[in-house]
């Protein structure tokens, strides 16, 4: 293998970057331009936001769904009331104190305009946010991470998964660390001698000598902030339950204890639900489960940085409003969003929602589009993250007009 080959495996996927050389310095901004953070869940394989956020109050809902239908509330296995027509998803239950403390919102009938059913397609027009747009070079997050304020640091933006993710692909630099717990062990470059022979020989080198050293810089800041916080923790390094759970506590971790990292990303699978889906127990409560206890965990392991983040949850599109003869559900259209944090608008269900009759569905089967998910993020970026209006066009362009009575923050 080449030098050049050598240096491009090692900088893009061992020290899991995406650092372009020749990147342009930050703009200069205000004091700790970093504080408010911004954490996307992207639950790939399409959500049942029908049965997340549970019309129960709509009285095609059960008709539709007699087999996977959540009870009503006060019911064996009823959903969990939240304003008296929506019910919450009992496996979700570790997250009904943030909706009475108004700390959690959903966005239902919301989503991408995109007519496709294809899981690839309507992925990479979320994460690039240019529905109908194939060709689109870089991700969203990644255009937010050129756009904000502030020095740039390596570890601004960071991804916990398995590979870098199209949402963070583009000019900004990018961390990606593994899910699990090796993603803060050590590696062969931790190594004083061999990290030295890496130094000399690419440190310098004229060409990639920058996107080197940023790699190793963004390492080493990750790995200090994962040492600081294990020397102090009271429970003895002792994991919580598997999957998501353990990587949302690390996840915290690591932001407590490195204030430079203000944008995180990490990828869910397996929403996919087209047979035996389950009511209040079954497959899809298996995996809501774990995803509600990682979301309750990762915002109280934030502690006070909790105040100042938003936390969304979004897929790429919803599923069919009728259950199908496999007692599941098919790719469908409309989902719900959910937005989770300290100056969050909670405790309501919004979007225009138009209920479940066979004149309101999309294409006679699926719940419309009324919300488009451009909005919503771009209300995360503008009154959360204080961007610019300015520059709110180049993170989403194309970007339509705001619903009235959309309004996500305080």
């Amino acid at each position: 293998m080449r030098r050049r080959q050598f240096l491009n495996t090692l900088s893009l996927a061992g020290a899991g970057l995406l650092l372009p050389v020749g990147a342009g310095a930050w703009a200069a901004a205000a004091d700790r331009p970093t504080r408010r953070k911004l954490v996307v869940v992207m639950l790939r394989g399409a959500v049942d936001g029908l049965n997340v956020v549970a019309p129960y109050g709509d009285p095609h809902y059960r008709a539709l769904r007699p087999a996977i239908g959540l009870e009503r509330p006060g019911t064996e296995g009823g959903a969990l009331d939240l304003d008296g027509y929506f019910g919450l998803h009992p496996a979700l239950s570790p997250l009904l104190p943030f909706w009475e403390r108004k700390q959690l919102a959903f966005v239902h009938a919301s989503g991408s305009p995109d007519p496709t059913r294809s899981h690839f397609d309507a992925q990479d027009y979320m994460e690039s946010a240019t529905p109908g747009a194939r060709n689109t070079p870089d991700g969203w997050m990644n255009r937010l991470v050129a756009a904000l304020p502030g020095a740039s640091t390596p570890s601004r933006a960071l991804s916990i998964g398995p590979a870098m993710p199209r949402i963070l692909a583009g000019g900004a630099a990018a961390v990606n660390l593994p899910n699990g717990a090796a993603a803060t062990r050590a590696d062969v470059l931790d190594r004083p001698a061999v990290g030295a022979a890496f130094d000399a020989m690419y440190a310098d080198d004229p060409r990639f000598g920058r996107a080197y050293r940023a790699g190793r810089s963004a390492h080493k800041e990750v790995m200090q902030a994962s040492e600081a916080r294990e020397m102090r923790a009271a429970d003895n390094g002792a994991p919580l339950p598997n999957g998501f759970p353990d990587d949302a506590a690390r996840l915290a971790n690591l932001m407590r204890n490195d204030p430079n990292i203000q944008l995180a990303f990490i990828a869910l699978g397996g929403w996919d639900t087209h047979a035996n889906q389950g009511a209040a127990t079954g497959q899809l409560a298996g995996r809501l489960q774990p995803l509600a206890l990682g979301l309750a965990t990762l915002a109280q392991r934030l502690g006070p940085l909790f105040e100042d983040t938003a936390i969304v949850v979004m897929s790429e599109f919803g599923r069919t409003a009728r259950q199908n003869g496999n007692a599941g559900t098919d790719h469908g259209h409309g989902n719900v969003m959910w937005l989770l944090g300290g100056k969050v608008a909670g405790g309501k269900v919004q979007g225009e929602w138009r209920g479940l009759g066979p004149d309101a569905l999309y294409e006679g089967r699926d719940v419309p589009v009324t919300t488009d998910f451009r909005n919503v993020l771009a209300q995360v970026a503008e009154r959360h993250l204080v961007l610019p209006d300015s520059t709110l066009a180049r993170v989403f362009p194309a970007l339509p007009q705001n619903p009235a009575g959309l309004r996500l923050f305080l």
